[in-house]
């Protein structure tokens, strides 16, 4: 047998094993929750550590036989090295002229070397936490049209369709996105296979997207996706399964430094949103009223003593406010995260604020009238069936609750709201 053959052999075998694994986690899995699923208490409970641990042996085992990035030949370093230097080039031309605006901004920045990792700088980190369909597209789209922002779309979407609120998922969850924001890939072969077999995953970083279109060899490399990331002065992150009860605790590292922000919406949009997306009824953690406005209760909570506590590093943005008045707000939230309000960033709202395109995740769209489609979209008895559920998420929130069906129509939902210490 020859190398290459025995290599398929045991690459074969390995695959077929971890096929196994997964499938009878599975089922294992599948049973425990045909004899329990339905009590109310079980809501609380995250996937299994067998199914997510199998899922993680087999990415990693499978990921680290088919990326050669720990002995690199040289051929590919110098490639990695051109691919660099045209970036670092392209970084700078972009920055030329940027204004560096220190208010509410801990950093004192006067220079792009202040905010490159690879000068032993510090970049401005932004980070948004919310919910799914709460609005973190659009949000994140308007500050990713920064310039020169490396932009972490999703960075948990391997853990499927559910919300970390503890053990045993936060340990690995908050491990992820430090790696992630400190530029460090090294434990990340599971984040990089999930790209890998999943694409789209990496799209909506644009720098790093158009660097794996053109050079598709090292795109799942680790030192490439270490050593990229370090070129950049900006970083934003969106995260939707991460609870905030365990995302402020990024807000404790000083080495990161993040400026946080929660995004909230209306219950009723969320779930009208959610409601004809295939990969939400599966999962209680996305398709229950009770158990989306339990978590914006708990975001409550949390966010009136981190306020308290980060009055110039954490922020709360409802949806519905930064929608109706884009432009403002979008000033405001650059300011907070110590960014220059960029023309690219005007230009975006110009283009992407005021018309609407028939698509799922478009964020083309016409901003006054994006949050409130449930009112038409959702009939009088969902209203209530929601509201029912989210009587204390609404009050805290600042939403008001429809009374009947020609009310719901008619009436303006939310209130003038500032978030009560």
């Amino acid at each position: 047998m020859s190398g290459v053959e025995l290599s398929h052999w045991i690459m074969s075998k390995k695959t077929n094993f971890c096929g196994l694994l997964v499938m009878g986690c599975f089922f294992s899995v599948f049973l425990f929750f045909d004899g329990k699923y339905g009590n109310p208490s079980m809501y609380e409970m995250q996937p299994s550590a067998a199914l997510l641990e199998s899922k993680k042996n087999c990415r990693t085992l499978l990921f680290q036989n088919t990326t050669a990035d720990k002995k690199q030949p040289d051929s590919e370093s110098k490639d990695i090295e051109k691919i660099l230097n045209k970036q670092r080039a392209s970084i700078s031309n972009d920055m030329k002229g940027y204004q560096y605006p220190n208010e509410n901004n801990s950093m004192s920045v006067s220079k792009l070397e202040d905010l490159l990792m690879e000068k032993n700088g510090t970049p401005i980190r932004s980070i948004i936490v919310t919910s799914w369909r709460s609005g973190s597209t659009f949000l994140g789209d308007i500050v990713n049209a920064h310039p020169a922002n490396y932009y972490y779309y999703e960075p948990l979407l391997a853990f499927d369709i559910v919300r970390v609120r503890g053990p045993p998922l936060a340990a690995k969850a908050l491990k992820w996105i430090t790696d992630l924001l400190n530029c460090e890939y090294q434990d990340l072969d599971e984040y990089l296979s999930y790209a890998k077999e999943t694409p789209w995953a990496l799209s909506y970083n644009r720098y790093l997207w158009k660097q794996c279109k053109a050079h598709k060899d090292v795109c799942y490399n680790r030192n490439f996706h270490s050593s990229l990331c370090k070129l950049f002065p900006f970083q934003l992150m969106k995260i939707v399964r991460l609870r905030l009860q365990v995302a402020q605790e990024l807000l404790t590292d000083e080495k990161l430094a993040v400026q946080m922000v929660l995004l909230v919406r209306d219950p009723r949009g969320i779930l009208q949103s959610r409601k004809h997306r295939d990969w939400c009824p599966p999962s209680p953690d996305c398709s229950e009223p009770a158990l989306t406005c339990a978590d914006l209760v708990s975001d409550y909570k949390v966010a009136v003593e981190l306020q308290k506590k980060y009055p110039s590093r954490f922020k709360v943005i409802r949806y519905e406010d930064f929608s109706l008045d884009p432009y403002k707000q979008a000033e405001e939230l650059y300011k907070f995260y110590g960014l220059f309000f960029h023309p690219e960033t005007k230009k975006f709202l110009d283009t992407h604020t005021k018309t609407n395109r028939d698509e799922v995740w478009s964020t083309f769209r016409d901003s006054k009238a994006a949050p409130f489609h449930w009112r038409t979209e959702l009939t009088f008895e969902e209203v209530e069936e929601i509201q029912e559920s989210c009587t204390t998420a609404m009050k805290y929130w600042g939403y008001v609750p429809a009374m009947n069906a020609s009310h719901q129509k008619e009436f303006n939902p939310v209130t003038n709201y500032v978030l009560k210490l």
